[in-house]
């Protein structure tokens, strides 16, 4: 990895994909461009570690984690509703201590085979333990173009599913990468115990949290006082989105275009080739200008693969805001329940202190209209009132403790989580798009080197 601008804190790009960026200026041969087509007809693989900021002490620094494979399989026992087998893939999971030792996790190598529904679980888990956390999203379950709103029916395509192994892989290392999920009991049981690990997840009683907290996430309240840090950062995640979204728009009507601009090149190719059958003279130009554009028109599908690689990389910032919007939700449900303790805590001592005669009753009360048809209340009632009060004020003030303690740690902490994800933010967006442009870049040196040769070929002529 290089550094562009020569600035240590400036984003690194990488070098793999200028590979193929040979000076132009010169002929190129058809032999040439056959080669890069071979070389490139593996599908690259998004450089996820490289935008992983891997700080000192975390598992990822410790422990390598990968995705290495995918395999579809049929459920022996389990059938659909329509009397369909279960299918579904599963992803080998693997993990290879390094020689410094890896934080409980043993020494040597484990591999193990987890489902997509699994990594959820996981994830879920995480969400409800970690909730200050904005914790690393999954790459999408189905195949989807979210700026086109549209779905695909194949969810078992060969490249889908590749891409989803390399997001999940991503996934692994960026929860590995983060210092305080890298030390979570059930992340490390995720990465090593087969059989009885969803049986851990689920003792751990976290599915009652998530429901409940999915019912505070789901209601309606209006703040007195929201903090305006994080409707802030509420706002920025959906302007995030919508950029992200509108960049990925454009991006794929450039890719539509591209492709049926190469697309075109593969019918010159056809027609010079046929051309060259009729024509002695300019025979091998032609043949030669019918080569040049075939393998032209070959490596747009190796390019879209590649971008396609980078824009999943962008998608996944649309994920990110996603758990951002998350933590500001879950602030708003503390602060909430803060001013309800406040409320019932002013509440019960306004009681008191008109039980007690020192502040004016309201115009219209049960208590009043009491006094009114049997009477003054006696001391003794007042008393006994009053106790009952105090003893529930007292509790009112232990919980409206407790609240303001939870909040203030929540914020703290998701506030810390904040200045983080924003760095990462800035280092994975500026690597992202210094990588869309040299990929950019590369395909027009190609445009400009096979146009060069097709001109050397109508020259021979």
């Amino acid at each position: 990895m290089a550094d562009v601008t020569g600035d240590p804190s400036a984003p690194s790009y990488d070098s793999e994909l200028l590979s193929d960026q040979q000076d132009t200026s010169g002929p190129t041969s058809i032999g040439d461009l056959a080669r890069i087509a071979a070389k490139n007809r593996k599908p690259k693989l998004p450089h996820w570690t490289s935008l992983i900021d891997c700080q000192d002490g975390t598992l990822l620094e410790q422990v390598e984690i990968c995705v290495t494979e995918q395999e579809k399989r049929t459920g022996a026992a389990r059938t659909t509703s329509m009397g369909m087998k279960d299918v579904y893939t599963v992803y080998l999971v693997e993990t290879r201590v390094k020689e410094s030792g890896g934080q409980g996790l043993g020494e040597g190598h484990t591999s193990l085979w987890r489902r997509y529904s699994e990594f959820e679980l996981l994830r879920n888990y995480l969400v409800v333990t970690y909730s200050y956390v904005i914790v690393p999203p999954l790459p999408e379950k189905r195949m989807t173009l979210m700026w086109q709103q549209m779905s695909t029916v194949d969810n078992f395509d060969a490249d889908f599913i590749e891409r989803r192994r390399v997001g999940l892989e991503g996934f692994l290392q960026r929860v590995g990468a983060h210092q305080t999920l890298c030390e979570d009991g059930i992340f490390h049981g995720f990465l090593q115990k087969e059989d009885s690990w969803k049986e851990a997840v689920h003792a751990t009683g976290f599915q009652a949290k998530q429901d409940s907290r999915l019912k505070s996430l789901n209601a309606s309240f209006r703040l007195k006082k929201p903090d305006r840090k994080f409707e802030d950062l509420k706002n920025y995640a959906s302007e995030l989105q919508g950029n992200i979204t509108a960049v990925l728009k454009v991006r794929a009507k450039l890719v539509d275009r591209l492709y049926g601009i190469h697309k075109i090149h593969g019918n010159y190719g056809r027609v010079f080739s046929e051309w060259s059958g009729i024509e002695q003279e300019m025979g091998d130009g032609l043949q030669s200008a019918g080569h040049f554009m075939d393998a032209y028109k070959d490596y747009i599908d190796d390019y879209m693969n590649e971008e396609e690689q980078i824009a999943d990389q962008l998608k996944e910032y649309i994920y990110f805001a996603d758990a951002l919007k998350s933590v500001c939700r879950k602030q708003e449900v503390l602060q909430y329940e803060l001013e309800k303790a406040g409320d019932l805590l002013a509440a019960k001592t306004l009681q008191k202190e008109q039980v007690m005669g020192n502040a004016p009753s309201r115009s219209f009360s049960l208590r009043g209209m009491r006094s009114k048809i049997f009477g003054p209340e006696s001391q003794e009632s007042k008393d006994a009132q009053t106790k009952v009060l105090e003893e529930q004020i007292e509790e009112c003030e232990q919980h409206l403790k407790q609240a303001t303690q939870e909040t203030e740690a929540f914020i703290e902490s998701a506030l810390v989580e904040v200045e983080r994800f924003k760095k990462q933010r800035t280092t994975d967006l500026k690597e992202i798009f210094i990588n869309y442009a040299i990929l950019q870049i590369k395909i027009s040196k190609r445009g400009i080197a096979v146009w060069t040769n097709m001109k050397d070929c109508f020259q021979k002529m």
